[in-house]
């Protein structure tokens, strides 16, 4: 049985990043599932849209708490996990989906600040966002960790090795915890989307365009030409995937990184 919300029956799912793209389409769709949403960003004056489709999901009215969480800083972390804890008890799911796409340059260029505030966002942010919540998770003996890689993490992207770097990263720290907690019920996967239309993916062109020497038009073809079903991905696509990796239909999967990239990485 999941963890319910404090007073309420239902699940609770934690998304960090909630305020645009990948990030609130997964809250919307958790809360679309059931979810009690605990929705979190650095700034919780940009969750105000997200907040408002989780209000209105089928009419429904969802259950949603916004929180300031900078997922690079430790005690910011802990902050929202224990707001979390005040308001709804424990969680079942939690979504660690804030990132940055950091610099596109060849690597000889970029500046360490550059890599490390990557790093810090895209991978520490993984590792501190599963550690506030593992503790209660194990005392509930069940839950579903989800880390938001990319298929980048898998295939290279001409100038993007901090990223390439930290959603590898990624990948190792979902299969290795994935082995240490499966003895106390809890099942933790990845997610690796392809290309996802929206503003994020909009700038990706531009600076791959740049980078390269192309138009946008090449840039954008070197995408969707990769994908044997000749387009790139919608945001409500992973948020599927993830609502499903939290399901009990899921129950046997676990240390999987699951491709949701229109078939541009197979492995």
């Amino acid at each position: 049985m999941s963890p319910q919300a404090s007073g309420s029956t239902l699940p609770v799912a934690v998304v960090t990043g909630a305020n645009r793209g990948i990030g609130r389409a997964i809250a919307v769709g958790y809360a679309k599932a059931g979810y009690a949403i605990a929705a979190t960003a650095r700034d919780t004056a940009t969750l105000g849209d997200t907040v408002a489709e989780i209000e209105g999901a089928d009419g429904r009215g969802g259950t949603v708490l916004a929180l300031p969480c900078d997922v690079g800083d430790e005690a910011s972390v802990e902050s929202m996990a224990k707001a979390v804890a005040e308001r709804f008890g424990a969680v079942h799911t939690v979504v660690a989906n804030a990132g940055i796409g950091g610099p596109t340059a060849p690597m000889h260029e970029i500046e360490l600040a550059a890599w490390r505030e990557c790093m810090a966002t895209d991978l520490d942010g993984v590792f501190l966002t599963f550690r506030a919540f593992i503790p209660s998770l194990i005392a509930a003996g069940t839950g579903s960790l989800i880390a938001i890689s990319s298929m980048t993490g898998k295939r290279p992207l001409y100038g993007r090795t901090p990223y390439a770097a930290s959603k590898m990263g990624v990948i190792g720290l979902v299969r290795t915890l994935a082995l240490e907690l499966g003895q106390h019920g809890i099942r933790v996967n990845a997610v690796c989307p392809g290309a996802v239309g929206g503003p994020r993916f909009d700038a990706v062109i531009r600076n791959q365009a740049a980078a390269r020497g192309v138009t946008e038009d090449e840039a954008m073809a070197a995408f969707t030409s990769a994908s044997p079903l000749g387009r790139i991905v919608e945001a409500t696509e992973i948020a599927e995937a993830c609502t499903f990796l939290s399901s009990a239909a899921a129950a046997s999967i676990t240390g999987e990184d699951l491709n949701v990239n229109a078939g541009v990485a197979m492995y």
